[in-house]
């Protein structure tokens, strides 16, 4: 145990010592004013005070000494333990500087002779020149990489693991419990290949909205069933889905028709993770399975955006009537599952594109 830890666990049995000491020296004066018929007395502002400060404390990093504050305490509004919205981590996106991040992307897909020909006589129609800006947000962000130190990064990974988990703790940003959500490794950010920080926020819009959290732990526990896949990697590779879907203008007519880019791509997001799961209970899909579910799943989705769309919007209403299910009664495996080590998992990036279209960096 390293000198702050030390200093941690002494500062920690010295101020339980203090708050108990006080109770006493508290009770005792109660005891005394009863005994002498008063009436017991308040519990002093100094107790009440150190109590505070002691339930305020949620969990703490023995490595770093730092202190997390429980959801509500005044130390907890600048804390990366606190849960954070989709909404505000696409806002601190939205603030910071991605120059670097931008110059990467390429927006559209660089078709020539008959391909070019053929998309503009009967491809989709372009994006609205209003909402380019909002589209090239996305790709940038997808080509922004998972920064341990950067305080919102961990927050976004912390709050998938609590609203996936139902824990109220924090957990390591490295570790095999990232293993047991479906990441390949301990560490998240080696599986964001071709999808970027996106791809968390993806995960963080499925399981912050109160509408898609269901399905998202249905979809969660169909993974852990004897039909198991890994959850987050296949997250992964739906969100490069999307993002190829947009970038080959498919959603290009619903974005027009809403006059937004970042609510179609979450909604597609969700529409295809739920096709995807349907595909694979009802085909009784196995992991060897897994590249060719995906190639199919993205032809489908590139071709028929508005079905899908249409598909989810009828299951979360069903859904929230109790009336839809994916896993229906069925038993699945616990938290571990069968050993995600022994397994291997074929992504979108690992096929061979099969169109010149399709091919490119994102």
């Amino acid at each position: 145990m390293n000198e702050k830890s030390c200093s941690f666990h002494n500062e920690k049995e010295l101020r339980e010592e203090q708050i108990s000491e006080l109770k006493n020296h508290s009770l005792l004066q109660a005891l005394r004013a009863e005994a002498n018929g008063w009436e017991p007395a308040a519990v002093s502002a100094e107790v009440l005070r150190a109590q505070e400060e002691w339930e305020a404390v949620d969990t703490i990093q023995p490595d770093t000494g730092i202190f997390h504050f429980a959801p509500g305490s005044q130390a907890s509004s600048d804390h990366p333990g606190q849960l954070v919205s989709f909404s505000e981590a696409l806002q601190h996106f939205q603030t910071v500087d991605l120059s670097s991040f931008k110059k990467r992307i390429q927006p559209t897909i660089r078709r020539t002779g008959f391909a070019a020909l053929r998309h503009c006589l009967f491809g989709p129609p372009k994006l609205h020149q209003g909402l380019r800006e909002e589209r090239d947000l996305v790709l940038t962000i997808a080509q922004c990489g998972l920064d341990s130190q950067d305080p919102m990064h961990g927050r976004v990974l912390q709050t998938i693991y609590k609203k996936l988990t139902g824990s109220k703790f924090d957990c390591a940003l490295h570790g095999d419990h990232w293993e047991d959500l479906g990441f390949q490794g301990a560490n998240p950010a080696t599986d964001l290949r071709g999808a970027g920080f996106l791809a968390l926020l993806h995960l963080l819009y499925l399981v912050m909205d109160s509408k898609t959290l269901p399905m998202a732990l249905e979809i969660l526990r169909l993974s852990r069933h004897h039909i198991q896949f890994p959850f987050c990697l296949m997250s992964v590779n739906i969100t490069r889905i999307a993002i190829q879907a947009l970038r080959e203008e498919c959603l290009s007519r619903e974005c027009n028709r809403q006059q937004k880019v970042i609510p179609v791509v979450n909604s597609f997001y969700a529409a295809t993770f739920l096709r995807l799961a349907h595909v694979w209970r009802t085909q009784k899909k196995t992991i060897s399975d897994s590249g060719f579910v995906l190639k199919d799943l993205e032809a489908l989705a590139k071709k028929s955006p508005r079905r899908l769309l249409r598909t989810l919007e009828i299951y979360l209403a069903r859904v929230s009537k109790g009336q839809a299910s994916l896993l229906g009664s069925q038993k699945h495996c616990g938290p571990q599952g069968h050993n995600s080590k022994d397994l291997t998992f074929t992504g979108v990036c690992d096929l061979q594109p099969h169109s010149s279209e399709g091919a490119g960096l994102i």
